[in-house]
C-alpha cells in the first residue's frame, strides 16, 4: 500500500533537490528533504540514491493506429513502448479507420482504450468539413481537444471550407490542435517533382522540397489569424521552421491563447540526415535545415515553443522501404523521446529543468490534466527513475513498437530509464514489465 522513495534527485518546478517521497496507493502522500520517520508498517522502501526522479512524461500527440490500422501498431503495443520510454499519459489522434469524428466512434475508441492501454490516456476528436454540428453536442469532458488538419492526412480529414473553419474557431469548447501545411503548395510541389523524377530514382530529401517552409508558414499564419479573430484557444502541432517562430510569442503557458509544440525528431534530425536514413525520417511536416533545427532548439529555451510531443506515427518497415512517393510519412518515437531529449541536455541544448517543464508540466497545464504532471503532495504518483551513469543502446531486441524499427537503431544514449510508475504502481523496470495482462 505504501512505497517510500529514498534519496532521489528530484527535478520538478525548476528545481533539483534530494528528496524523500512517500506514496500511499496511487497518490503522493508526503515529500520531505529530511528522511521520514514513523513510516507505516510494511512500507516498501525503494533506494533512489544516485538516480534522477522526474514526473512522468505526458505525450500530447500520438498515433497508436487503433482502430483499423493495427497491422502498423495498436493501443496495447504502443502503450508498452510508451511506459518503456517513461511516458505515463498519452493523447491519441483521431485519424484512424474509422476516424474518430463522431460520438459513436469516440465511445467505441474509449472502450478499446480502457481494455488495452497500459498508461493514462486522452482522445482527440477529429474535425471534418461536415461534422462540427455533431461535435458541438458531445460532452467536452469526453475528449482532450479537437484535431484540425489544414493539410492532407491519413483518413481524409482535410478541412478547407472557409465557412466551416470560421464556425469551428468561433464555437469550439476545447483547444484546437492544428496540423498546419498549405495543401495547394504541397500539391503543386508534388506534381513538379513527380514529373521531374519520372522513371528515375527519387531521393528522400525531396520531401523537404515538397513540404516546404513556405507551406508551413502560410498555413500556420492562417490558423493564428483565425484564432485571434475569434479568441480561440489554438495549439500549433509539430512546428518545424524558423519562419513560424516569428508568429509565436514568448511567455508562460498559462498566459497564452496560442501555443505550440515541437517533436523530438525536428529537434534531433536535419535534412542532411536524409542521405543516411532515407524514408525512415520521412514525416509531415518534413525535417528541415540545420538552421531550422537550431532555431527550434533556441525557441524552446525562449518559451516560444511550449511543449515537446512526439507525433509518434509507426508504419511497417516494408512500407517505409518503398519508392519515395509510395512510402508513408511518420516516425515511431515514443519509446525514445525522453532519451533523445536527455541527450540534448547532455549537449547543453537545454537544461533538465526545461525538459521537465516542456514534457510534463506544460502538457498538464495546457490540457488541464488534474493532479498529474508535477511531483506534488496529493498528486497521482506518476514518475520515472533515470540513471545518468548508465548507457542505452537501441537494438531490435529492445524496441517495443509493433513495427519493430527505429531510425535510432544502434545509437547509444548516455542515460538509462530504470523504472516507470503510473498511479503508484511499478509498470516497467530494467526491461521488464509489470501489469495485468491485456491484449
Amino acid at each position: 500500500m505504501y512505497k517510500y522513495f529514498e534519496n532521489a534527485l528530484v527535478v520538478n518546478e525548476g528545481k533539483k533537490e534530494i528528496l524523500n517521497i512517500l506514496v500511499k496507493e496511487n497518490r503522493i502522500e508526503k515529500i520531505s528533504a529530511s528522511p521520514l520517520s514513523d513510516l507505516p508498517f510494511n512500507t516498501n522502501h525503494i533506494d533512489c540514491k544516485g538516480l534522477i526522479l522526474l514526473p512522468g512524461v505526458i505525450d500530447a500527440h500520438v498515433h497508436f493506429r487503433e482502430p483499423g490500422l493495427t497491422e502498423k501498431a495498436d493501443m496495447h503495443s504502443e502503450s508498452i513502448a510508451a511506459v518503456a520510454g517513461g511516458v505515463t499519459t498519452v493523447f491519441d489522434m483521431p485519424n484512424t479507420n474509422p476516424t474518430t469524428t463522431s460520438k459513436q466512434a469516440l465511445e467505441e475508441k474509449h472502450q478499446l482504450a480502457k481494455e488495452k492501454m497500459l498508461c493514462n490516456y486522452g482522445l482527440f476528436l477529429g474535425l471534418t468539413n461536415n461534422n462540427f454540428s455533431e461535435i458541438e453536442n458531445i460532452n467536452s469532458k469526453d475528449y482532450c481537444g479537437l484535431k484540425l488538419f489544414l493539410g492532407s492526412s491519413t483518413g481524409n480529414m482535410l478541412v478547407d471550407n472557409q465557412n466551416i473553419l470560421e464556425e469551428i474557431f468561433s464555437k469550439s469548447k476545447r483547444i484546437i490542435s492544428a496540423h498546419c501545411e498549405d495543401e495547394k503548395i504541397i500539391k503543386e510541389n508534388t506534381a513538379h517533382y513527380k514529373a521531374l523524377y519520372e522513371g528515375k530514382q527519387t531521393p528522400a530529401n525531396i520531401h523537404s522540397l515538397i513540404r516546404t517552409s513556405e507551406a508551413c508558414f502560410k498555413s500556420t499564419a492562417f490558423a493564428i489569424e483565425l484564432a485571434k479573430k475569434h479568441n480561440t484557444k489554438l495549439h500549433i502541432a509539430h512546428i518545424s521552421t524558423k519562419e513560424e517562430l516569428e508568429l509565436l510569442s514568448a511567455g508562460k503557458i498559462e498566459n497564452k491563447n496560442i501555443t505550440a509544440e515541437v517533436s523530438p525528431n525536428h529537434l534531433w534530425f536535419s535534412e542532411e540526415d536524409f542521405e543516411k536514413y532515407g524514408n525512415l525520417i520521412k514525416c509531415n511536416p518534413s525535417i528541415k535545415t540545420i538552421e531550422d533545427r537550431n532555431a527550434l532548439r533556441k525557441a524552446l529555451n525562449e518559451d516560444k515553443i511550449d511543449i515537446i510531443a512526439t507525433d509518434h506515427a509507426p508504419h511497417k518497415i516494408e512500407e517505409k522501404q518503398k519508392h519515395y512517393f509510395q512510402a508513408p510519412s511518420g516516425i515511431p518515437s515514443i519509446q525514445h523521446s525522453l532519451l533523445m531529449m536527455l541527450e540534448l541536455v547532455n549537449q547543453g541544448v537545454l537544461t533538465i529543468e526545461k525538459l521537465v517543464e516542456k514534457m510534463s508540466h506544460n502538457p498538464a497545464i495546457l490540457f488541464d490534466i488534474k493532479d498529474r504532471g508535477f511531483i506534488r503532495e496529493n498528486y497521482f504518483a506518476d514518475f520515472i527513475l533515470i540513471d545518468s551513469n548508465q548507457k542505452t543502446t537501441i537494438s531490435k531486441e529492445n524496441i517495443y513498437y509493433k513495427c519493430k524499427w527505429s531510425p535510432l537503431e544502434n545509437h547509444t544514449f548516455n542515460n538509462k530509464l530504470i523504472s516507470t510508475y503510473i498511479n503508484g504502481e511499478k509498470v516497467f523496470e530494467k526491461d521488464n514489465f509489470f501489469f495485468e495482462k491485456k491484449k
